[in-house]
C-alpha cells in the first residue's frame, strides 16, 4: 500500500517550523554571541598551548593542584638541597592570623607533588632570609607589629629618643617606662624595654685634649596612656622619666617630635631561625641586635651574612646599623659600616668580595636617602656610585639578577615603579657590566608595558625567565600583565614565550626547581576590580613554567656526580651523553621575597670530555665567586637543553 500525498498545508507548516526554530537559533546567538565567540576562542587557545610544536617554542604553563587544606598566602620561598621548596607565609599580610597567632610555612615536593604544612614559631611575614654554608636556611626578622591607618589610631605615640649623658655606664629601662613631658606636662609609656649605650668622650686625634661627651642613645616607641587627640603633642619636648634617682635623674632624659595620631607602620622583630631541610623544622638562634621588618640578608664571601635595612621595633628604617651572622657561632655582630638603603634592597656578592647595589628596592624609606646604585666595600666602608640610570625615580619594586654566567659580572634590572603607593612604573631593562673599568648603566630592550613586582629567574640555558608584574601600584586597575618573556645574555633580546594563566603583582616570586621548570606563586593585590570597590584576596593557586627546553627531545642525563667538589678543584661526572654536552652550570639555589632574590647566581664550570661517558669539570677558585653551600649541577648540549640537577656541595 503505497503512502498518502503529502498535502499543501503539510509543506508550509513544516516551513514555519523550520523558520522558527532559525529564528529561536539567531536569537540566541545574537544574545549568547560574545560569551560563545570567547569559550570557542578559549578551547581553540586551550587546544593551541598545548600542541607539541608550540610548546617546543614557548614552553607551557600549569597549575599546582594544592589541596585546600594546605594553601597558604605564600610571602617569601626557597629550594632547599633536598629538592623540596619551602614557602613562608607567617601571618600572611592577614591581621587576623596575626592577632590569632596563626603563622604557617607549607613544605612543596616537587618529585611527589605533595605538600606539608610545618610549625612556624614566629611572624616571619616580611623576613628576610638566605641560603647557609651547611645547607640550612637563615630566616631572620618578621612582623612585631601591623601597620594602623589614619583614623584608625586611637592612643597618640611614635619614636622617643632616650639620652645617656654618663661616661661611665650605660642605662636599661625596661616596658612601662613613663616619660612626661617638660613643656607640655602630657605622659607617654614605652612598650619595650630599651638599652642606652653611655655617653662618649671625644677627644683631639693630634693633641689628645678633651673635645666634649657625646651622649649614648636609645629608639624607642612611646604611646599615650590614654585615647584621644587631647593627649597628642604637636612640636618637640624634652621628656623626664620616672623611676630614676640622683645622677641617673640628671643624666637620663628623652626627647620627641610631635606624639600624633598620625599612621603607624609595621614593626619588626629580632627573632632569627635556620630551618633544617633534613629534619624539616625552624631552629632557633641568637636574635639580631637590631629588629628589622623588610630586611635583606646577603651571603658574604667568609660564609657570614649581612642584615641591612628593614623597619626596627619603633616602625622606622634602621638608621644603617647594618650586622654580620655568623653561622658557626650563631650570634650576631654589628659591623663598622654603617650605611642605609631603602628596606629590601638587591645587594649581591661580587667575585672581588665587594657588594653591588643595583636600586631595586621593595618598599620604605625616604626618597633621598640610600637609594643611589653602586659597589660597596663593606671592610673599608666605601661606597662607588654607578651612573648612567635613565630612570631613578623609578626603581621601587624592579626586580635584578646576576646574569649568567657569574663570571661576567654583568646585571640585568627589569621594571620597577614609583616609591610608595605612585602609579608610575617602567617599561625599561638596564644593564651594567662591572668588568668594565667605568662601569655605568645603560638601557636594555623595553618592556611592552611599565612592569612593577616583575619576577626573574635564571634558567640553566643561560637566559632569564622574566614573568608577571603589574602596571599600577599592588595591580590598581586591573593592571595584571599576564605575559611572560626570556632575555638572552648572549643576543640582548627579550622573546615572548607562554603566557601565565595567573596574575601576579606585589608579594609574587619564583623559583627554579631541579627538574629545570620554574614555580611561580603569590601575589597580593589591593583591589579586586578594576573600579578599586572590592578588596583583593591573596592569590594561593600555584604554577609551573616549563620552558621549551623541555620538549625538545630527550635530555642529558647526569648518572652520577661527586657529592662534593672543592673549589679549584675537579671532579668527573658520569653521562652517557657526554659527546652532546657543551656547558655545565653549577647554580645557587633561590631564596626569593618581593622582587628581592639575592641568592641565586649561575657559575660556569670548564668542561672536558674524559671518555665516551665521563666528563671532567673544573671549579673555580674564587670564594666570592662561589660561596660555600649547596648548587644544582646542571649539564646542557648544544640546543640548551639541560639535564636534571644533581646536588652538590661546596664546602
Amino acid at each position: 500500500m503505497s503512502a498518502p500525498p503529502v498535502r499543501p498545508h503539510h509543506r508550509r507548516n513544516r516551513a514555519r517550523r523550520l523558520l522558527a526554530a532559525a529564528a529561536v537559533t539567531a536569537a540566541v546567538a545574537g544574545i549568547n554571541g560574545p560569551a560563545l565567540h570567547r569559550y570557542g576562542t578559549e578551547r581553540y587557545q586551550a587546544y593551541a598551548v598545548d600542541r607539541p610544536a608550540y610548546k617546543a617554542d614557548h614552553g607551557h604553563w600549569d597549575l599546582l593542584d594544592v589541596p585546600a587544606g594546605v594553601r597558604v598566602n605564600a610571602i617569601h620561598a626557597a629550594l632547599l638541597h633536598t629538592g623540596k621548596v619551602l614557602l613562608i607565609a607567617g601571618s600572611g599580610n592577614d591581621r587576623r592570623n596575626f592577632d590569632a597567632k596563626r603563622f604557617e610555612s607549607l613544605l612543596w615536593d616537587p618529585r611527589t607533588g605533595r605538600f606539608r604544612k610545618v610549625p612556624t614559631p614566629a611572624d616571619m611575614f616580611c623576613s628576610g632570609h638566605t641560603q647557609l654554608p651547611g645547607g640550612r636556611l637563615l630566616v631572620a626578622g618578621g612582623t612585631k607589629r601591623y601597620e594602623t591607618l589614619e583614623g584608625d589610631v586611637t592612643r597618640a605615640g611614635g619614636l622617643m629618643i632616650v639620652h645617656n649623658e654618663d661616661p661611665d655606664k650605660p642605662v636599661t629601662l625596661p616596658a612601662g617606662t613613663h616619660f612626661t613631658g617638660r613643656a607640655t606636662g602630657r605622659t607617654f609609656v614605652s612598650r619595650d624595654p630599651v638599652l642606652v649605650e653611655r655617653a662618649r668622650k671625644v677627644f683631639d686625634r693630634r693633641t689628645g685634649r678633651f673635645l666634649r661627651t657625646e651622649a649614648g642613645l636609645g629608639r624607642i616607641y612611646v604611646e599615650a596612656r590614654r585615647p584621644g587627640k587631647r593627649y597628642a603633642t604637636g612640636a618637640e619636648d624634652t621628656y623626664r622619666v620616672h623611676g630614676l634617682t640622683g645622677d641617673d635623674a640628671r643624666n637620663v632624659y628623652g626627647t620627641a617630635q610631635k606624639l600624633a595620631l598620625d599612621k603607624k607602620d609595621f614593626q619588626g622583630i629580632r627573632d632569627a631561625f635556620e630551618f633544617d631541610p633534613v629534619a624539616e623544622r625552624y631552629v632557633r638562634v641568637d636574635p639580631m641586635n637590631e629588629a628589622r621588618w623588610y630586611p635583606t640578608l646577603t651571603p658574604l664571601a667568609d660564609g657570614t651574612v649581612l642584615a641591612v635595612s628593614g623597619l626596627d621595633a619603633i616602625g622606622q628604617v634602621v638608621p644603617g646599623r647594618n650586622e654580620v651572622y655568623d653561622p658557626a657561632r650563631r650570634t650576631w655582630t654589628y659591623t663598622p659600616a654603617e650605611r642605609r638603603f631603602p628596606t629590601y634592597p638587591a645587594l649581591f656578592l661580587l667575585d672581588d668580595g665587594r657588594l653591588f647595589y643595583s636600586g631595586s628596592n621593595a618598599g620604605y624609606g625616604p626618597a633621598d636617602v640610600g637609594r643611589t646604585p653602586g659597589v660597596w666595600d663593606v671592610r673599608g666602608n666605601t661606597f662607588r656610585e654607578v651612573p648612567g640610570l635613565g630612570d631613578p625615580h623609578l626603581m621601587e619594586t624592579s626586580a635584578t639578577v646576576m646574569l649568567p654566567p657569574a663570571q661576567d659580572q654583568r646585571f640585568l634590572v627589569v621594571g620597577g615603579g614609583g616609591i610608595g603607593e605612585s602609579p608610575e612604573s617602567s617599561a625599561r631593562s638596564r644593564l651594567v657590566d662591572l668588568k668594565d673599568p667605568s662601569p655605568r648603566f645603560r638601557d636594555g630592550p623595553t618592556l611592552e608595558r611599565g612592569t612593577r613586582y616583575p619576577s626573574a629567574s635564571l634558567l640553566p640555558d643561560d637566559t632569564v625567565l622574566v614573568t608577571g608584574g603589574s602596571e599600577d601600584y599592588r595591580g590598581r586597575g586591573a593592571s595584571d600583565i599576564l605575559q611572560a618573556r626570556t632575555y638572552d645574555p648572549r643576543t640582548g633580546r627579550f622573546r615572548r614565550v607562554a603566557d601565565p594563566r595567573v596574575g601576579r603583582n606585589y608579594h609574587s616570586g619564583s623559583v627554579l626547581l631541579p627538574d629545570g621548570r620554574v614555580m611561580v606563586f603569590g601575589s597580593d593585590p589591593l583591589f579586586a576590580d578594576r573600579d578599586g570597590t572590592r578588596p583583593g584576596t591573596f592569590e594561593q593557586r600555584v604554577e609551573v613554567y616549563s620552558p621549551p627546553y623541555l620538549f625538545r627531545g630527550r635530555r642529558p642525563q647526569l648518572l652520577s656526580a661527586p657529592r662534593r667538589i672543592v673549589r679549584g678543584g675537579h671532579a668527573v661526572l658520569r653521562t652517557p651523553d657526554a659527546a652532546r654536552v657543551r656547558i655545565a652550570r653549577l647554580m645557587r639555589p633561590s631564596a626569593v621575597t618581593h622582587v628581592t632574590d639575592v641568592d641565586q647566581r649561575s657559575v660556569a664550570l670548564m668542561v672536558e670530555r674524559t671518555g665516551p661517558d665521563a666528563l671532567r669539570v673544573t671549579v673555580p677558585a674564587n670564594r666570592a665567586l662561589v660561596p660555600s653551600g649547596y648548587y644544582m649541577l646542571f649539564v646542557a648540549d648544544g640546543r640548551g637543553t639541560p639535564s636534571e640537577a644533581v646536588w652538590v656541595e661546596v664546602p
